[in-house]
Parts: structure tokens; C-alpha cells; sequence
């Protein structure tokens, strides 16, 4: 594909844009980062009338203070791809082992109690279910997880539940019929497997750009992948062959002019397809015109529609639609209406980008009636109304992922201009749902007297060990309140604030990752790079 042919020399930054034809049509073009869209000259119009000069009405949406949070979210969205590529393939080599050496986790069927054996244990394989090899009374040292396939032919691991007396599945196993060489047979559909996952992968692109892999085979964590890998209890959704590149599909579910869909497709290598999704036609008509201006008809896939509805679709998996690995929600106000289908569209182990612009409601008491509405929780007065803002956000999001069993990790959160940007990591992971009460606080606070407050959790959370060796955690109500109706310290009154996210809200692994980039990028490209430093 060959690009289009401009008219006017690019310029490299969005402040000076240049007037060119494409298509037939006279357009003003604007670029950002190295993207660039277009915005039809025919809205121009001259407001010289009042002695203000001239001034360029825009039929498309375009808003230079955001260059900041779209800059930060490439660079961010790119840290992410390339930690999750490397993790899935590490998981792809030690399931591809596990498999051809046909080891499964055992499965107890009700038997009598560790003696195990024939009738204890089975494998559910694509609805079929292959006989074991007998294990005996063992416990299975090297552990593994318990496997089925999934509709897209690929494996998928189940979280086992925490405790010892908990190791019983969700998914019953079906005895399939008398073998006469078990372990052969075992072997044998492994080997199919492993050629089935293969074959049946999503289409994906061969990576061109420089290996990851060698540099995270520290143990230290400042070398090891930006993220934590997964615990035993959650995993990411995809495997993928080692030389092959693992598909990254990312949403932008409020696309408006496509813009962060184009930066995302033109300047992050792992990305294999960006879905630029927006309610209006005449937004999507917008981006159609600028995904064929920017040669990306392969990778940016417009679409008309309820961004809801959208997400809705690709959480139940729809032959039509996968999940994304990234969901970013950039709209005007807040981002409430959206998170309970923005969590279920994300893979696990996926990355879901949030933007709120209504700093008047979360920051703020002027409202607070509607701050409860919209976040579930009552603003915070005094100085640290911003960062309470990003907790009652983060509770809302943390609160709707774990309807559906699913954990937030915040990756990165702001407070920027009039809005706040959070970057957080959704996992499968019901063991972490459990302790979501101990990561929930109210905050009692003296906002008209000397500004002291305290803190209180909804629950107490407390690691214990089995008389095997294995962690689990127990749960109890915690105690309250934390404070008088006055405060100690001045006499004044206490008000209370939340319930909020108590937990941490940022990843410094990840963060770090973020600030190594910055010394190797262009300044034209990333203009915010001072700010973002």
C-alpha cells in the first residue's frame, strides 16, 4: 500500500498544520506523534466580524491539552505489550512441556481421601476426557494447573481455590472409555494438542522488531518483565509460539477522530489491531478518512455503535469479536456509565485505560450527591480531594470487576489538569476478590479544623499456613470506628469520606519501565516528554 501524496511539506507538530487535498477535498491536516488527522476545510470559516481575527471552526474533535495523556498512553500501552508478549510466551513454552509430557494436575472425584488413583483422577480435554496416568497416592510435586480448552482451541487454565481442603474444580471430569495403554494415549492427544494450538491461533504477525526476551531472564526485578508474573491462581488468556508475535487487539471504545487508535497502531510494534469504535457516523466517517490518509486499513478497524454494547459483545466472546488485551475509555465527563462492560471486555491479565474529566464531581463537595451516584462513595474536602477522587474511581472500577470475579491492580494513576488518567491491570483472580473489603476504607476526616484524619478498613485480612505449607487467608469484620465525632487533636467536627480503594495505586516496576523509554524517543514525536519526566 502506498501512502497518499500530500500537497504541502508534513509539519512535526500539531500547532503548525498544513492544507492539503486528499481524495478530491481540501483538508487541514494535523499531526501528533506520527499521526495524522484531517479536518475538512470546508468548516473554516473566518469570525473577523468583532475585531478577534480569524479563527478555524472544527468539525472534528481535536484537543491539544490531551496531547500529554495520549503521549503518556502510548508509551504506557507499549510497556504493557511488550511485558505481557514476553510473559505469554513464557507461558506458551511451559504449557507446550507440560503437555507433551502428558502431566496433568489430579482431580479428585470423591475418593478416599489421599489414596487417589485410577478413579481420582482425570483430565478434561475439548469435552472428551482422557484417563491420567496413575499417579498413586502422590501429591504431584510439580504442581500445574488443571486444563481444558477453550472455543477457540487453545488451552485454558482454571485458578485453584486457596486451602488445602479446596482442591476440587468447578469443572467435573468424565471418564472416557478403558484404554489399554493409557499413558500412550495421554501422550498421543498431548502431541495433538500442542499441533491444534498451533494451527488454530489467532492470526498473528511475524515480529520484526528486536527480541525482549533476553533481557528478563533475571531473577532481580529490576531486569525481570515490568509486572509481577501471574500468581498459580490467574494467567494470561492467550499462547502463543515463541517466533511468533502474540495478537494484541485494543478498543478504543470513544474514538471520536481516531486519533489515539492511529498512535496506537503507528507507533506501538506490538499491536496487531486497534478497533476505533465512536456512537456518531459522522465521527466514524471521520476516522475512515484518516485510517485510509494514514496507510492503516490492516490494522485500524473503524466501527459504529454503543461502545457498551460493543464490549458487551466481546466479554461473551462472540464468533465476531475477541476480548481486548487493552480497553481505553477517553470520554467527555465520567467514565462510570462504561465500567461494568469496560472490565468484562478485557482479557485476563489485560490493561484497562480510564480517563474522568469531571473533576467537579469527584474532587469536589459542591456535589456530592452526584459523587455518590456516579462512584459509590462521598468526596474528600481539603488538599487531598484529588487523590481521593482517583480512590473513589478505583473503587467503582474495582467494585464492578468483582462482580465477575475478577482483581484491578492500578499499573499508574493520575491527577492531571482537570482530569484523571489511571492505567490498571484486571486479572481472574477470585482469591484477590476475597481481600477487595480489606483494600476498602472510609476516611474520617477534621476538613474545617486542622485538617488530621484516620482511617478505616471495612475488613481484616490475615495470612495463614496449613499444616501443609499452603498459604491462605481468613477474613473477619474489622473494628469501628477509628475516630470520635470530633477530632482529638483541634475539637472540631469529623466528616466522613469513601468508601474508597485503600490500596496502592501505582506499580513502580512499571513506572520505571515507562521512564527507561524517555532517554530513546524523539521530542518531535512525544512533545510532553519534559512533563512526563
Amino acid at each position: 500500500m502506498t501512502s497518499p501524496q500530500h500537497s504541502d511539506k508534513p509539519n512535526d507538530t500539531a500547532t503548525d498544520p498544513a492544507h492539503i487535498t486528499f481524495q478530491g477535498k481540501q483538508y487541514t491536516r494535523i499531526r501528533e506523534g506520527l499521526a495524522d488527522i484531517l479536518n475538512p476545510r470546508s468548516t473554516t470559516q473566518q469570525q473577523g466580524s468583532q475585531g478577534q481575527g480569524s479563527r478555524t471552526k472544527q468539525s472534528v474533535f481535536y484537543n491539544p491539552i490531551q496531547q500529554f495523556n495520549r503521549d503518556l498512553s502510548v508509551l504506557a500501552i507499549r510497556v504493557f505489550a511488550e511485558d505481557s508478549a514476553v510473559l505469554r510466551r513464557k507461558f506458551y513454552e511451559r504449557r507446550v512441556k507440560g503437555l507433551a509430557r502428558g502431566k496433568k494436575r489430579k482431580r479428585w472425584d470423591g475418593g478416599d481421601g489421599g489414596s487417589g488413583g485410577q478413579n481420582g483422577k482425570k483430565a478434561a480435554l475439548s469435552g472428551a476426557a482422557v484417563e491420567e496416568k496413575e499417579i498413586g497416592g502422590e501429591q504431584g510435586a510439580e504442581g500445574g494447573l488443571d486444563v481444558e480448552l477453550d472455543n477457540s482451541g487453545i488451552e485454558a487454565t482454571h485458578p485453584s481455590i486457596e486451602g488445602a481442603s479446596d482442591k476440587v474444580t468447578d469443572h467435573p471430569s468424565v471418564e472416557a472409555p478403558h484404554s489399554g495403554n493409557a499413558s500412550a494415549d495421554v501422550k498421543h492427544t498431548a502431541d495433538a494438542m500442542v499441533q491444534k494450538a498451533q494451527n488454530t491461533i489467532e492470526p498473528a504477525v511475524v515480529h520484526h522488531t528486536a527480541d525482549t526476551t533476553g533481557q528478563n531472564k533475571e531473577v532481580e526485578y529490576d531486569k525481570e518483565p515490568l509486572l509481577k508474573p501471574p500468581e498459580p491462581d490467574h494467567h494470561p488468556q492467550r499462547d502463543t509460539p515463541p517466533n511468533i508475535s502474540p495478537p494484541f487487539r485494543i478498543l478504543d471504545a470513544l474514538s471520536a477522530t481516531g486519533l489515539r487508535a492511529l498512535r496506537y497502531a503507528k507507533e506501538i510494534s506490538h499491536v496487531t489491531s486497534v478497533t476505533a469504535n465512536d456512537l456518531l457516523p459522522s465521527a466514524t466517517a471521520s476516522i475512515n478518512v484518516n485510517v485510509e490518509y494514514n496507510a492503516l486499513l490492516d490494522k485500524v478497524h473503524p466501527s459504529t455503535g454503543d461502545a457498551k454494547a460493543l464490549m458487551y459483545e466481546a466479554a461473551t466472546n462472540h464468533a465476531r469479536t475477541y476480548p481486548f488485551h487493552a480497553v481505553d475509555l477517553d470520554p467527555y465527563g465520567t467514565a462510570a456509565p462504561f465500567l461494568d462492560a469496560a472490565v468484562q471486555a478485557v482479557t485476563d491479565c489485560g490493561l484497562l485505560c480510564v480517563t474522568c474529566t469531571d473533576a467537579g464531581i469527584f474532587a469536589s463537595v459542591s456535589w456530592l450527591e452526584k459523587t455518590y451516584s456516579q462512584y459509590g462513595g462521598l468526596p474528600w474536602k481539603g488538599p487531598q480531594s484529588h487523590e481521593a477522587g482517583l480512590r473513589l474511581i478505583l473503587n467503582a472500577v474495582a467494585t464492578s470487576a468483582a462482580r465477575y470475579g475478577l482483581a484491578i491492580e492500578p499499573l499508574l494513576s493520575l491527577h492531571v489538569d482537570f482530569y484523571v488518567r489511571l492505567f490498571i491491570r484486571i486479572k481472574r483472580s477470585p482469591v484477590e476478590v476475597k481481600c477487595l473489603a480489606s483494600k476498602t476504607m472510609v476516611v474520617y476526616n477534621c476538613d474545617y479544623g486542622c485538617g488530621a484524619f484516620s482511617v478505616q478498613y471495612f475488613a481484616n485480612t490475615r495470612e495463614r499456613e496449613a499444616k501443609n505449607g499452603d498459604k491462605f487467608h481468613t477474613h473477619a469484620l474489622a473494628q469501628g470506628p477509628t475516630a470520635t465525632p470530633r477530632c482529638e487533636h483541634c475539637g472540631f467536627k469529623t466528616h466522613l469520606a469513601g468508601p474508597m480503594w485503600g490500596g496502592p495505586l501505582h506499580n513502580p516496576h512499571f513506572i520505571s519501565k515507562i521512564l527507561n523509554l524517555l532517554p530513546s524517543l524523539d521530542t518531535k514525536v512525544y512533545a510532553t516528554i519534559p512533563r512526563i519526566e
